[in-house]
This record gives C-alpha cells, structure tokens and sequence, in this order.
C-alpha cells in the first residue's frame, strides 16, 4: 500500500494509552491516556494486569459489538512506549493500522479532542518511540487536550505543565472528556476510525470562551 492510499476502514484491534509508571504520575496531565484505558477496561469490563512479556498493563477482552479487543498501558516510561506496543504487536501478528494509541496533546484545550488516521510525532516523545518501534506514522491517534502551560500559569513551564495534575474545575470536564473518548472508540470499532473522526474531531465539552 502507497502512502497516498487510505485502508478502507480502519478498525482498531490494539488499544494504546501512553503514559509514566509510578504513583507520582497517576492522574497527571501526561498520563491522560492511561486515564482513557481504564475507562475502556471499566466500561468493557476487560481486566487488565501487569504483562512481562509486553512490558506494561495488558488486558484482552471483547467490545460491545462483541469482537476482540486488546487494550495495553506501557511500563516502559513515555520515551520509550514503542517497545511495548512493538512486543504486543509482534506477539499477535497486528498491522500498525490496528493500533490506536490515545495521548495527550498541549496544542489543544483542555475538553477537545482531535483524531488523525496519519501523522508525525509533533514533538511528543511517546509518539517518537511509537513511530520508531512501528516502522511508520501511518496508524491511528487520539488525541486528548491538556492545555498550554501559559492558559493558567503564566510562569509556567512545559514539563512542570503535563507532569501536573489537572486543576479542581478542570477535573470534571477530564471526567466526561473520558466518556466522549469512550463513544468515539466504540464507533470506530463499529463503524470505522474514518466515521468517528468525522463525528468526533474538534468536539469539546466545553464552550469556547469568547
């Protein structure tokens, strides 16, 4: 397949939050996919345990329209998630267009979201390790608004910005970020990433502040 053409439908098989081990990170603004894996393990009810053999907290379990389904958090550290989504990846024989990785995104506000079939790294380095270990940009991604470090803070910096936890008013609009994440993951296994990207990109929980 030639980079100018498009999968006819793409449906996720493997299922990637990125992330920081350690309860230090727990919560933050970094680990936001993390966050969104475990909503998708409570909702499918998909135990997830520590994997050795996929360096990270694995479950395999089945969505709602009953297909399987595999769901990972890397233990790797951020900068080197490929290597877990690789092992799992080469484990099940997966394509890298299976594989939607949810992460966190500073260029968006917090309560957007935004979905890409394709794409680069932008400077994040889950996603560099990710590209790397996989061989190509060519698989799917979510994206998850935190906000830039400056929107609150004005001194701010980038890494004290997503290493935080999110501020008490924005707590509640992470929580029902989570559930739109949710229904747009459940629609891409029903109908296609290509269909919840056309439903789902540039929606927010929150109004734009004029």
């Amino acid at each position: 397949m030639t980079s100018s053409e498009t999968p006819a439908l793409v449906i996720p098989q493997l299922i990637v939050g990125l992330g920081n081990p350690e309860p230090k990170y727990e919560r933050t603004r970094h680990n936001i996919g993390f966050d969104a894996v475990e909503m998708l393990s409570n909702s499918w009810q998909i135990s997830l345990s520590d994997n050795r053999r996929f360096q990270g907290v694995f479950g395999e379990g089945f969505d709602p329209k009953r297909q399987k389904i595999r769901l990972l958090k890397p233990l790797t550290y951020m900068n080197r998630s490929g290597q877990a989504i690789r092992a799992v990846t080469d484990w099940y024989k997966l394509p890298p267009q299976s594989v939607l990785i949810i992460y966190d995104d500073m260029d968006l506000p917090v309560g957007r979201l935004r979905l890409r079939l394709s794409g680069s790294a932008g400077g994040h380095n889950g996603m560099k390790s990710a590209i790397a270990h996989l061989g190509t940009q060519d698989f799917p991604r979510l994206r998850i608004g935190i906000g830039k470090p400056g929107d609150r803070k004005p001194d701010a910096n980038s890494v004290s910005h997503v290493l935080g936890k999110f501020a008490p008013d924005e707590k509640p609009i992470i929580s029902e970020v989570l559930y739109l994440v949710r229904d747009a993951v459940e629609l891409s296994l029903k109908e296609g990433f290509q269909k919840a990207m056309s439903l789902y990109n540039g929606r927010s929980v929150v109004e734009t502040n004029s």
